[in-house]
């Protein structure tokens, strides 16, 4: 019998008014009948109820994935099945892309553009983990003569992963994919905000043969649900993409049953742009790297430092196109950038914003709300400028996690670093020069897991995503991922032909 018959699900739209819990395969209402309510962040329109789940759903879960894992097949499963399965996982999301990408505009408010960008992703994170469960292995070493020793690579069990907000369906296959090529059960719990396309994904990866218990969906809030999870003994391993604050919070609880934790926290990303960059190259990428998801990336780079000679002509250009950057339906092409996520966020951008000015700063672009036409109850803010900061100023240390940017002048290259590694994190930046030699000292110097040279983009399926200092640790989207969810055996055996008798007695 193949996968596809022993798993035959029944295929229910994307897009609909209710979305169930999954536990042990099975879609199911929350044991107090709560729900969340979902909006459409660009107009302020309800889209669809979720089950809340509760301890007793979330104990439920942990149940269904404990029993999975031990008593169950996946992780028996041969690798080429289970890679097998990962590539009809992305299958079927290639087939319903459409559907996916306008749940996902709709859930969070994101442009067409960016939400088909992070839906694509997804697909292809399945497809790379796929690919590259076949090659992870243990080794053989070298030991002493008449032993052996080889390791071998096992999964660490049961997975609790607590997603965010902005990018739901990425980050939810980035946690799921790896996890399960290895042979790993998860309990999924997305933001409250944002979970209709994770519980979908939840769907998929039984309709395309993962067994029952293997992965479950469980929204709710993190108050419950994830401080459930990530104190539950049967829990194996965290892995968290969020604030920094809440992060720490997390290490902190699951140190009392010594979990394996991976962090992805936040971020005030540098842009170092140089005097020898090509300047049209540069405001075009440095507009993607602090606008694109409406700033609501955790490696948005919100630092962006330009040499002293080009300083006016570069701030000339860049202020001009962010004025430029359209605001709107979400659904059409022509629009640059999308809304905020709710009133709360908006809130917290603008608060920003006054304190800057309040401090002395001066805005050249943007910083106030802002209602488009037909979308007057929704939640949007300009695209913002501020320029005469220091390096005290709230709006320069801490994470915004909005479209607001600040821009400071440098002279030379070591003020360029000292000034990108004055921060608390440490996950992304970005260089723009034409001389090689100084993007790679730099970028050697630069206290960061990713940098980026005379390139908008962070990340693709295969590079490592993850940072230091307060921004985390551990690496996603890459094979190091693999590592994060297996166990590493050792195994040391003796085949001489006489007994080893150590103590001599």
């Amino acid at each position: 019998m193949s996968t596809t018959q022993e798993t035959k699900v029944e295929q229910e739209a994307v897009k609909r008014d209710f979305y169930h819990l999954i536990i042990n395969g099975e879609k199911v209402k929350s044991s107090t009948g709560e729900t969340i309510k979902t909006y459409n962040p660009a107009t302020g329109e309800l889209v669809a109820e979720v089950a809340k789940a509760s301890k007793e759903d979330t104990e439920k879960a942990v149940a269904a994935a404990r029993e999975a894992f031990d008593n169950g097949k996946w992780k028996k499963y041969p690798v080429g099945r289970r890679a097998q399965v990962l590539n009809k996982i992305a299958a079927i999301m290639r087939s319903r892309f459409n559907e996916l990408v306008e749940l996902e505009v709709l859930d969070t408010g994101k442009t067409i553009h960016a939400a088909q960008g992070q839906i694509t992703q997804a697909i292809e994170d399945f497809e790379f983990y796929a690919g590259a469960i076949v090659g992870h292995r243990g080794t053989v070493n070298n030991v002493p003569g008449q032993f052996h020793n080889y390791t071998e690579k096992e999964p660490v069990g049961v997975c609790a992963q607590i997603t965010p907000w902005n990018y739901p369906m990425m980050m939810a296959a980035w946690k799921i994919a790896p996890a399960i090529a290895v042979g790993c059960s998860v309990i999924v719990k997305p933001a409250s905000l944002t979970p209709l396309t994770t519980i979908v994904l939840g769907e998929i990866c039984q309709e395309a043969g993962v067994p029952a218990g293997v992965v479950n969906i469980v929204p709710g809030s993190g108050a419950e649900v994830g401080d459930y999870l990530v104190g539950h003994p049967q829990v194996d391993k965290v892995a968290f993409t969020g604030s920094t604050p809440i992060g720490k919070d997390i290490m902190a609880k699951a140190s009392q049953t010594l979990k394996r934790v991976t962090l992805e926290l936040g971020g005030k990303s540098p842009n170092l742009v140089f005097a020898d960059a090509d300047i049209d190259a540069a405001v075009d990428g440095s507009l993607f790297g602090i606008f694109y998801n409406s700033g609501q990336s955790c490696e948005a780079r919100s630092r962006l430092y330009v040499h002293e000679d080009i300083y006016d002509e570069f701030v000339g250009k860049f202020v001009e196109k962010a004025k430029k950057i359209k605001l709107g339906d979400p659904l059409d092409k022509g629009t640059h950038m999308g809304a905020i996520i709710d009133q709360g966020q908006l809130d917290t951008i603008d608060s920003y914003v006054q304190s800057a000015i309040q401090d002395g700063a001066e805005v050249l672009a943007g910083g106030k709300q802002v209602h488009p036409e037909g979308y007057e109850n929704g939640f949007w803010y300009e695209p913002t400028v501020i320029a005469n900061v220091n390096h005290d100023m709230k709006v320069v240390q801490e994470e915004i996690f909005g479209p607001v940017v600040v821009v400071m002048k440098f002279k030379d290259e070591k003020e360029a670093i000292r000034l990108a590694n004055d921060t608390d994190f440490g996950l992304g930046s970005a260089i723009w020069t034409k001389d090689g030699a100084r993007a790679t000292r730099v970028a050697n110097q630069i206290q960061a897991g990713i940098v980026m040279i005379n390139c908008p983009f962070s990340a693709f399926p295969g590079t490592p995503f993850g940072g230091y200092k307060q921004s985390g640790f551990g690496r996603e989207l890459s094979i190091e991922s693999l590592d994060l969810y297996t166990e590493t055996k050792s195994i040391l055996s003796y085949y001489g032909s006489r007994p080893i008798n150590p103590l001599g007695v």
